[in-house]
């Protein structure tokens, strides 16, 4: 027997995990995980209470940025069939109540990052909660296709969180782990675009495959992989990683080029099936590379030792 009750007209009360799924946990895991590299790597130190705090409250924004954007937009996701299923469109929450969840999460977790951490890192929160709805999802997805490339901006942030959660301040290092997921977003977010392009034709939503077509998509998805590869390494350049790091970064960089070359070469007649294959290594991608960076941190592998590596790597191919 179900356990959610139900009304004649069909609605039922809201549950949990109607409002977990809000939260999109999935996005939220990636953004977790960049968040937690932040705090390991960065100098100095922090209580594990502390850094607890810190995550949870990066992980509470990232959610209430979730949740707010289904309520937004929601009069779209209920034409499309990607997000048709979420709780909005499926009557399951009301708008209004995800929106009072949304803000409310966002304003607990911008106070709880300031009283409890820092307010710089509670800035930042703030920042990324402010740009990721206001900037991307009411202004800039329905207006640009360049919409992922500076909304992207939100979702690479989480490092530098980490990092000002630590240290109260900033530096080169974080905003080379910034530059990564931020070069990073376009590839992943337009290989999801090529084999979705139908749905957001049908909503009015320019994502570049509409507006440009799929061949100019392909073309810069493989220019952003490259960028992306080469911003992957940079950690090994400036003292942040070690040996590590640049051996999953070479690898796994060299794989999402590869694949991304892929792409570029796929007809549109096709299901895209090499657009889907790069959606999913992008993410095996971004974990690697800050699975390797936290892990190097973890054990004490000296990165420093790893910069003459670094000079060596560029004197043989460059």
């Amino acid at each position: 027997m179900s356990t959610v009750e139900t009304f004649t007209d069909g609605s039922r009360v809201a549950t949990v995990g109607d409002f977990f799924a809000l939260l999109k946990p999935r996005v939220m895991s990636l953004v977790i995980f960049t968040g937690l590299a932040g705090i390991v790597v960065a100098p100095g130190d922090i209580s594990p209470i502390a850094a607890f705090t810190a995550i949870l409250c990066i992980a509470i924004g990232a959610g209430a940025s979730g949740a707010l954007n289904m309520a937004y937009d929601s009069d779209i996701d209920g034409r499309m069939t990607r997000t048709a299923t979420r709780p909005i469109p499926m009557g399951h929450v009301s708008r209004g109540d995800a929106l009072g969840f949304g803000w409310t999460l966002s304003i607990g977790s911008v106070a709880l990052m300031g009283l409890f951490i820092n307010f710089l890192a509670a800035g930042l929160l703030a920042f990324t909660i402010l740009f990721y709805v206001g900037v991307y999802t009411l202004w800039l997805k329905r207006s640009t296709a360049q919409n992922i490339v500076i909304g992207g901006l939100a979702g690479a942030l989480p490092p530098a969180i980490g990092w000002a959660s630590v240290t109260g301040s900033l530096s080169l290092a974080p905003a080379v782990l910034v530059l990564i997921t931020f070069l990073w977003t376009p590839a992943h977010f337009w290989a999801l675009a090529l084999y979705r392009s139908d749905d957001y034709a049908r909503v009015n939503v320019p994502m570049m495959p509409v507006v440009k077509g799929k061949a100019s998509t392909r073309r810069q998805i493989f220019a952003y992989a490259i960028a992306t590869f080469f911003a992957g390494l940079a950690p090994a350049f400036i003292g942040l990683a070690g040996p590590l790091y640049l051996g999953a970064a070479v690898l796994f960089g060299g794989w999402f080029v590869v694949q991304a070359g892929l792409v570029l070469r796929e007809r549109d007649d096709v299901k895209e099936p090499a657009a889907h294959r790069l959606f999913a290594v992008s993410i095996v991608y971004l974990f690697v590379l800050f699975a390797a960076l936290i892990c190097e941190h973890l054990v004490g592998v000296a990165p420093q030792s790893t910069a003459s590596l670094g000079a060596a790597f560029l004197r043989t191919w460059m």
